[in-house]
């Protein structure tokens, strides 16, 4: 568009708006405060109507234009540096994101009849799971701890890579792949499949990246030392600058944060830390600040959050981009690029199919908050490997984003919202404060060390547990309106033993068909190029593969460098469904384990349509236990026609449901009825009980009692346990 044709815009006069608009006369924000106020009656504005987040942000009940109009980043434009707004002036109308999705098959040949039929159908780069032997260093046959194929492609030689990769077009498919404390080995694997198809390594785009720190925090260890794994990463560096300038080596991992139940301030700030710890360890060997940014990706998870998650993305980048300026670099390395999924801790293996709905907001977040690349992970992940279906569903999901909801236009659409810049300003500055506080305990290693991020994302993940325990925060069929009529997803049977013994047949069939004393003697050039601060490494990496080594064999030199690293306590990864997950198999097991059935019978004595609301919330908060509810639909004119009923079922378990005001006259008679009749029978009451009436209640004979904001995981367990112990 040229400077003409913007004067030559349309622009509605001033006059038009000024005639449309006085026929309102202009509310101010003191007069709404008022009326706010009056409707409270006497309930406290700030308790009311400002909510605190986990990452100690109040939110206002309504933002206006005062509340950005000091904020630094408001006069950027995308493309323009802080990078608040996106890293590319076009956004995503000259380039939308690269649908990325993650093909964790576990064998070659698995992975590449997914991969083939995947990026036939809308997918346009392919992201590489190594399973667990790949990411530690360890081949198949050398494999003692049952990993292969454990999460993802089980790949040793040149041959395993070849057979995934038969039929991909490397010149026009980003590849991405986590390699874990050192990436060097992969990209020598991956160098020299291209060396054998007769293209050159300058083909190759996307990250094949390393992160010991991310490793590190995960696994607790690693293979390598981290002072070998940073001389790895800075050899990388320098050989994909000069060789393969697409490609990135970095991969600076956010997502084991954010997955061990941490908030967005965590997870940006212990990512940028990991970034900065790589900067100076680069700044060590030689690598300059701008060829060790670029080299670098980030990866995020997307929570359920929706604003929140476009405002971390947001203030992420103005975060990195003032880290790179101080450390001297230029303006335009520091951008970062992103490469997000949808969160794994927000899934569930209760109702999955809503993971289908939460997907489909987080990802929403991810295109609205920039984006560089996406993964939207399947369904049925907690359950089982992803199948045709699943990984269809997450791969169409994007390609609507873009081709249906057309949201590559306009460019930067939550630009200039103001709950949006707020929020993203107040993320960026507390996520800046916490990268200091790394900073002052000796940065992100350090930090490790001392099990800093590890406990501070414990105490996050322990109030997340305690809001969906006590339901005020909602996992939509797990702890709220479950359904225990859904048919559980079937979970195929991985025979990982016969994988893992069929995969190592392999790797050692490949070792005795070489020619060993060759590839020996390339393996030994790699260490000694390696070890004597040559800058090029990678080659002789390249030429041991070529000559029959396997990817365990190039770790394996890394790991005799010197002594291995550290070992920490790791950051415990988990889903946050969980603990009610649990009480659900719990449940499903007492039938065939006790004879008898998990029953609860509301009685509800009283009026129908006054006994509804607490009648219904009684019926869900007991199914979140898997407990079958009776007696839900009827309501009984009297204690005595109620307590016959309760006797009648079976129950062991009697849930009384009346109003408060009936409760002191009702509750003496039914309890004391049922327990007389029955006394293992467990007496509960709908409603917090006033602080002078719970004792009297208990002596009753009522045993607990149920509400909004009671813990409803802890007392459900306690039933379990109490009433079919």
């Amino acid at each position: 568009m040229t400077d003409d044709s913007i004067e030559n815009i349309p622009v509605t006069p001033d006059i038009e708006c000024e005639r449309l608009f006085s026929e309102f006369p202009p509310s101010t924000y003191e007069e709404w405060y008022q009326k706010a106020v009056a409707s409270l009656k006497g309930v406290p504005f700030e308790k009311k109507l400002i909510s605190k987040t986990l990452e100690e942000i109040d939110l206002q009940p309504m933002y206006w234009a005062k509340d950005v109009e000091d904020l630094p980043h408001m006069d950027s434009m995308p493309g323009f540096p802080g990078y608040a707004r996106g890293t590319a002036f076009g956004g995503y109308v000259l380039k939308p994101w690269d649908i990325c999705q993650e093909i964790a098959s576990p064998t070659p040949e698995e992975f590449n009849e997914a991969a083939v039929h995947d990026l036939g159908r809308g997918q346009n780069a392919l992201k590489l799971v190594l399973d667990r032997c790949g990411r530690a260093g360890t081949d198949p046959d050398r494999d003692n701890a049952g990993q292969v194929g454990r999460g993802g492609l089980s790949l040793a030689t040149l041959d395993d890579l070849e057979a995934a990769l038969r039929g991909i077009d490397l010149q026009s498919v980003p590849l991405t792949v986590y390699a874990g404390a050192s990436a060097l080995p992969m990209v020598a694997l991956v160098s020299a499949c291209l060396d054998r198809s007769g293209l050159p390594s300058s083909v190759l785009r996307g990250c094949i990246g390393a992160d010991p720190l991310g490793e590190l925090a995960v696994e607790g260890s690693l293979p390598i030392s981290l002072n070998t794994a940073c001389d790895s990463m800075a050899h990388l560096v320098t050989w994909a600058k000069e060789r393969a300038p697409g490609l990135q080596t970095i991969l600076v991992q956010g997502c084991p944060y954010h997955d061990a139940g941490g908030s967005a301030v965590q997870e940006i700030a212990y990512g940028v830390a990991t970034g900065v710890e790589y900067l100076r360890e680069m700044g060590k060997r030689d690598v300059s600040i701008d060829d060790a940014a670029r080299a670098m990706r980030f990866g995020f998870s997307l929570g359920s959050n929706f604003f929140m998650e476009i405002a971390k993305l947001r203030a992420a980048r103005l975060v990195w981009a003032q880290i790179v300026e101080a450390f001297g670099g230029n303006p335009g390395t520091g951008k970062m690029t992103i490469h997000a999924r949808t969160s794994a801790y927000t899934k569930t293996v209760t109702d999955p199919y809503v993971n289908m709905l939460r997907n489909t907001t987080e990802a929403f977040s991810g295109v609205m908050g920039g984006v560089d690349s996406m993964h939207v992970c399947p369904f049925d992940e907690p359950i089982r490997p992803a199948d045709e279906f699943s990984r269809r569903v997450s791969r169409n999901l994007q390609i609507i984003l873009q081709q249906e909801a057309r949201l590559i236009h306009p460019i930067d659409a939550p630009g200039g919202a103001w709950y949006i810049e707020k929020l993203t300003d107040e993320i960026a500055r507390k996520a800046w404060d916490l990268f200091q506080t790394v900073e002052t305990r000796g940065g992100m290693a350090q930090f490790l060390r001392e099990s800093g991020p590890q406990s501070a994302v414990s105490a996050t993940a322990a109030r997340k547990a305690k809001g969906l325990e006590t339901r005020r925060e909602a996992l939509v069929g797990t702890n709220m309106y479950p359904n225990l009529k859904e048919v559980p997803l079937q979970a195929p049977s991985v025979d990982y033993e016969a994988l893992g013994q069929n995969r190592a047949a392999r790797t050692k069939a490949h070792r005795l068909a070489g020619h060993r004393s060759l590839s020996r003697d390339r393996l030994r050039e790699f260490s000694v190029e390696f070890g004597n601060g040559s800058r090029d490494p990678v080659q002789k990496a390249k030429d041991a593969v070529l000559a029959g080594a396997t990817l365990g064999d190039l770790w394996e030199v890394l790991g005799s460098i010197e002594d291995r690293g550290p070992s920490i306590q790791p950051l415990r990864i988990h889903r946050a469904s969980e603990r009610f997950e649990t009480l659900r198999r719990r449940a499903e097991e007492i039938p065939a384990q006790k004879g008898i059935r998990p029953v609860v019978f509301i009685a509800s004595i009283g009026s129908p349509a006054a006994l509804k609301p607490r009648a219904d919330f009684s019926k869900a908060f007991f199914e979140v236990g898997g407990f079958e509810v009776l007696g839900n639909d009827d309501v009984f004119e009297n204690t005595e026609d109620a307590a016959r009923a309760v006797l009648a079922s079976g129950a062991l378990i009697a849930a009384v449901c009346s109003t408060d005001e009936a409760y002191p006259e009702l509750i003496p008679r039914l309890a004391g009825t049922l327990k007389k009749s029955s006394p293992n029978i467990m007496v509960l009451v709908a409603g917090k009980p006033a602080a002078d009436r719970e004792q009297i209640y208990r002596e009753a004979g009522v045993d607990d009692f149920f509400f909004v904001g009671v813990n409803c995981y802890e007392l459900l367990s306690a039933l379990q346990e109490r009433a079919y112990q």
